[in-house]
């Protein structure tokens, strides 16, 4: 037995090779049955009965402490779930299971806080922490599906979307891992992963170039740069001219079709101008628009708009040629919805904020 093994964040971040080194004393059969409990059986390495007790004992000695379930909370006739994880360096983070006639749905957070800054965000008023391992990233989803087989649920987790906690491009190296490991692993196909971005246009265009052609989702918000700018900082680096264009050569390279994302303020964003300017963009690349009220935050002052605004915007921009979903809101009286995930043990002021700027956080390594 190798008790040598790196520290890792997560169980999942452990490759294949690394367990056969921690197991260099056991039969190539023992490498796999931990492997395929893990990803096929849900199962952790100390909990695997088909292993020896003395085995188990030492892997639950040497393998990375998993994440920790610190609450779970229940709505919508328990169709939605959301839970604070606690990681092994006391820092937070929050999960969300929605679950549809036809799919189970995990919100993924890909940070710990959010260094974007967008003041209509409950994890942007947090601040950033650190970055989530990839294997962070993938037990998320190991939890939801062990919550699903605990609920006696048919099927496993069948979509990921990357909206949670934090910017998933600015984790990129990580975020593109756990995609493929829970491509090959879980099951879970390509096209059944979206990614959100608030407009990194260097990211959308190195996810251009990944195998995997996932879904891109731009949480636009704004179709004009100071509206824009207003709402999302990041704007001030990417004008809206350069994530179109970002985006037109995503699409291009991927033929995929981009949502649009765009949180619908009172007074804000929902003026029939604000609609025939998302048209023009929207039309431009071609992109589906995905319509929700804001959900509230206690640090933005702006409501949403009234479900007769949303359908009268969403109406407009329909006359106008473009594709719209008018989203429901899941979650909200637990505040699993969108835009209401944060780090509760920060929020409260039981740890300090990193210093640093937008861009300080981000593994990109490409030229703006």
């Amino acid at each position: 037995m190798n008790n040598t093994l790196p520290l890792y964040q997560s169980v999942f971040d452990v490759e294949y090779d690394q367990w056969s080194k921690l197991l260099e004393d056991q039969p190539e059969y023992r490498i796999k049955q931990v492997w395929e409990g893990l990803y096929r059986g849900f199962t952790l390495p100390h909990e695997l009965t088909s292993l020896p007790k003395a085995l188990r004992e030492i892997l639950s000695e040497l393998s990375p402490k998993a994440l920790e379930v610190v609450s779970e909370l229940k709505s919508d006739n328990m169709t939605t779930i959301k839970w604070l994880l606690g990681l092994h360096d006391s820092n937070q983070i929050e999960t969300v299971l929605m679950r549809y006639s036809r799919r189970d749905t995990v919100c993924v957070s890909t940070q710990v806080g959010c260094a974007m800054g967008c003041g209509f965000c409950a994890t942007g008023q947090a601040g950033f922490f650190r970055q989530l391992s990839s294997g962070e990233i993938i037990e998320q989803v190991f939890i939801a599906s062990r919550r699903l087989r605990a609920l006696g649920a048919n099927q496993r987790v069948s979509n990921v979307v990357f909206m949670g906690m934090g910017e998933p491009l600015a984790n990129f190296t990580a975020l593109i891992r756990a995609i493929d490991l829970m491509n090959r692993e879980f099951a879970i196909g390509a096209r059944s992963f979206t990614v959100s971005t608030v407009g990194i246009a260097p990211g959308i265009r190195r996810l251009a170039e990944v195998p995997i052609q996932v879904n891109l989702a731009v949480s636009l918000h704004a179709a004009n740069d100071a509206l824009r700018s207003s709402l999302l900082p990041i704007n001030k680096s990417y004008p809206i001219s350069v994530l179109m264009e970002a985006i037109n050569d995503y699409r291009i390279a991927t033929n995929r079709r981009v949502s649009f994302e765009w949180a619908l303020m009172d007074s804000v964003n929902d003026s029939d101008q604000d609609a025939k300017e998302l048209a023009g963009l929207a039309l431009e690349v071609g992109a589906h628009i995905n319509l929700i009220p804001l959900n509230s935050t206690p640090g933005w002052p702006a409501s949403g708009s009234s479900l007769s605004r949303v359908h009268e915007f969403a109406n407009l921009l329909e006359s106008l040629g473009c594709n719209v979903t008018i989203r429901s809101t899941r979650g909200a009286e637990i505040a699993a919805a969108c835009g209401q995930l944060a780090n509760r043990k920060h929020v409260v002021g039981k740890a300090r904020r990193l210093p640093g700027s937008v861009t300080a956080f981000s593994d990109l390594s490409v030229p703006k």
